[in-house]
């Protein structure tokens, strides 16, 4: 639904803001959620507005208390001196921190952060390196959050094996009939079943442990500083719940180590650059500061393999479905964000002995 500047003025006049509405226009790249740079008389700050996608996220307030709680947290962490380090709720004037308007959808809105930028895809090798230890360091801080349990925003959002079922029933309805649209892809996936077993049968076990992590790793989900490069905050926080350390450094690979975009139709340029991913290893290991187990450090080659095959899954999923998930711009486009994960996937196994090689460098 079309969000007009008339609409958007109304919300924001519900948030405890001070000074005019004065602009807006739509903000960043995002697959989900609706985000908007809102802009105000006599004000230095600038705010993004986001609509929450309810087809996506069940259970809004659920998830902002979850937000609420772990900004609060990080927000022990910070430097007097430096105010970027996570995001900042702006609470409504009825002091909660979202709105729901009049179609029953849920706002919010954070502090802009100023002299940073997103990037879709990496300019230089080192902004990997300063993601990757950003993700890192966000984790560990998160190590010491005490209380009850987050809630899971999405259950079983990196349960690779209940994505392969849930993909495996809708392809069997196949109630669009476009299945026949994806033969290879289809293939693609039942010859690698047993991938999708390889994370989560170590996390029921405990071998790998259960902490809170990102789920959204992709190098647009930090903010690296304008002068320095550094990474300034970890933000899109609507999947930080419970997972596991491998989660979060395999979707690293798979978005940041690619040497395409998402989309790309070309498949004979896409692949894994493993110079990219010895500064993932790099960073990573560094943010976490120690804190990662033997056979966490030991899988971080295979953890790309594993969420880049649950992503395609996924991806192909939605193509079948009716694209009801995902936001499209074209015919068959998730059809062809499907095609590039399972290149990416080739890819993988095929650096498979270069990356261990990589990673002995760190760990050793």
């Amino acid at each position: 639904m079309e969000v007009s500047t008339i609409f958007l003025q109304k919300i924001s006049s519900a948030f405890n803001i001070e000074g005019n509405f004065l602009s807006c226009r739509p903000y960043g790249s995002g697959h989900i959620n609706d985000t908007f740079l809102i802009e105000f008389t006599g004000l230095k700050k600038r705010f993004i507005f986001q609509r929450i996608n309810r087809y996506v996220f069940k259970e809004p307030e659920k998830l902002m208390e979850n937000i609420s709680r772990v900004l609060e947290h990080l927000a022990k962490f910070k430097e007097s001196s430096d105010e970027r380090s996570c995001l900042n709720l702006i609470h409504t004037k009825g002091n909660k921190n979202f709105y729901i308007d009049e179609n029953g959808d849920y706002w919010r809105c954070y502090i802009f952060i100023e002299g940073a930028a997103t990037y879709d895809k990496l300019e230089k090798p080192e902004q990997a390196y300063f993601a990757a230890k950003a993700f890192g360091k966000f984790q560990k801080q998160l190590s010491s959050l005490g209380g009850k349990r987050l809630h899971d925003t999405i259950p079983d959002f990196h349960n690779t094996p209940k994505r392969l079922s849930r993909f495996l029933e809708v392809l069997q309805k196949d109630s669009l009939n476009r299945a026949k649209f994806a033969k290879e892809e289809i293939d693609f996936i039942l010859k690698r079943e047993n991938l999708a077993n390889f994370i989560e049968e170590r996390r029921k076990t405990g071998e790998i442990p259960e902490i809170i992590t990102h789920n959204d790793t992709k190098i647009n989900n930090v903010m690296l500083d304008l002068k320095t490069g550094e990474g300034v905050c970890v933000i899109d926080l609507d999947t930080v719940m419970p997972g596991v350390a491998l989660y979060d450094f395999g979707d690293m690979v798979r978005t940041s180590a690619a040497s395409s975009m998402e989309d790309e139709k070309n498949l004979s340029s896409v692949k894994i650059r493993t110079d990219i991913f010895e500064e993932l290893v790099k960073g990573f290991i560094e943010g976490r500061g120690g804190t990662l187990n033997e056979l966490e450090m030991e899988m971080m080659p295979i953890s790309g393999r594993v969420i880049t095959f649950e992503t395609g899954i996924r991806f192909l999923t939605d193509f079948l479905e009716g694209d009801i998930y995902f936001k499209i711009k074209r015919d068959n486009h998730n059809l062809d964000r499907a095609k590039v994960q399972f290149k990416l996937v080739q890819s993988l196994e095929e650096e498979e002995e270069k990356m261990n090689k990589i990673l002995k460098k760190y760990t050793s």
